[in-house]
């Protein structure tokens, strides 16, 4: 596969896992700013932090723009500056789709233009306005719908492979910046313990966790255990571990010749460390103290690898802004 098709392939998976996760976050903190008793900047806040993009926004909005939930919505949602929201991410799905027609199913490529459409037109925005939490609803499930189409009518060759590794390193970044930022904000607030764990229980529906949580764990909401699972779960899509291990193993499938631990491996051999770092992982690793220097490894990690793929695989020339490629 030349480098220009893989490029196109493996931002086309960051890009619907960028959008997916964007709809969730802001549909489960908006139910939670209704219900928690949080000031709007405590529910608000996290939001724009875990999108890389507090600096843009206080420049555009300042201060102010974080005790009003429907400015931070409109710009995670709609806003043409801002390279995080929903609508440019979707933008950069079809765009990639688009240049790779020839490769991905015409399924895929309907799936993901009609997102698209849906997106750019009135019943999207009239959705939006009249009822928020089915736009979000919708978001997800046409992206939930996109990914089922890739799994179910594309050949499992390098093209899946490197659409998956992309969605597989956007998810592994985006749960541990989604973890951080919330675990930092309840360690700085005092809560009541009945809004803590409210707080605790909207993380786990923002990573579509809360079921699979208590299925493992029947005792308390706690941030120990919630760190736990959302960190080292094996069995849990959505949890660094699975993603950084189904990334490893998608890395692997594409440079099968290259030898685990040769100095050349490059990225394949960064990711195997990071899997295996993460596999050993000890619940004192979780501790309050220790976790947002854990968090930050593996946000830093998954950019570094990111970045070494691009280099040693998908060419010098970026499908998308450089600054996009950033966050």
């Amino acid at each position: 596969m030349i480098s220009r098709v893989a490029d196109h392939c493996f931002w086309l998976g960051r890009y619907l896992e960028r959008t997916e996760s964007t709809a969730r976050v802001l549909q489960v903190t908006r139910n939670l700013s209704l219900d928690a008793g949080l000031s709007v900047r405590q529910c608000w806040l996290p939001v724009v932090v875990v999108s890389g993009e507090e600096a843009h926004f206080l420049e555009r909005f300042g201060a102010a723009g974080l005790e009003d939930g429907e400015v931070v919505q409109r710009y995670l949602a709609w806003d043409e500056e801002n390279l995080c929201s929903i609508r440019r991410s979707v933008q950069g799905s079809r765009e990639n789709a688009r240049s790779i027609r020839e490769v991905v199913s015409l399924e895929t490529w309907e799936a993901v233009n009609e997102l698209h459409l849906w997106l750019g037109g009135a019943e999207a925005q009239a959705g939006y306005r009249d009822d928020r939490h089915a736009f979000y609803r919708q978001v997800r499930r046409a992206c939930g719908l996109v990914n089922g189409t890739i799994q179910g009518t594309m050949l499992h060759e390098d093209a899946y492979d490197f659409i998956l590794l992309g969605l597989m390193l956007e998810r592994a970044g985006q749960t541990a910046r989604i973890l951080d930022v919330h675990h930092h904000a309840l360690t700085q607030l005092a809560m009541h313990q009945v809004v803590e764990t409210a707080v605790w229980m909207s993380l786990l529906h923002a990573c579509s966790g809360f079921e699979p949580f208590m299925k493992r764990n029947r005792g308390a909401i706690t941030s120990l255990a919630v760190a736990s699972f959302l960190v080292r779960e094996p069995s849990f899509p959505r949890s660094v571990r699975f993603a950084v291990a189904a990334a490893y193993e998608r890395l692997a499938r594409i440079r099968p010749a290259e030898a685990v631990g040769h100095p050349g491996a490059g990225s394949l051999e960064q990711l195997r460390r990071l899997d295996i770092w993460i596999a050993e992982l000890r619940s004192a690793a979780l501790h309050p103290g220790a976790i947002h220097g854990l968090l930050t490894h593996v946000v830093d990690e998954t950019a570094a690898i990111c970045h070494g793929i691009g280099q040693e695989l998908l060419g010098e020339g970026p499908s998308v802004p450089t600054s996009a490629q950033a966050q």
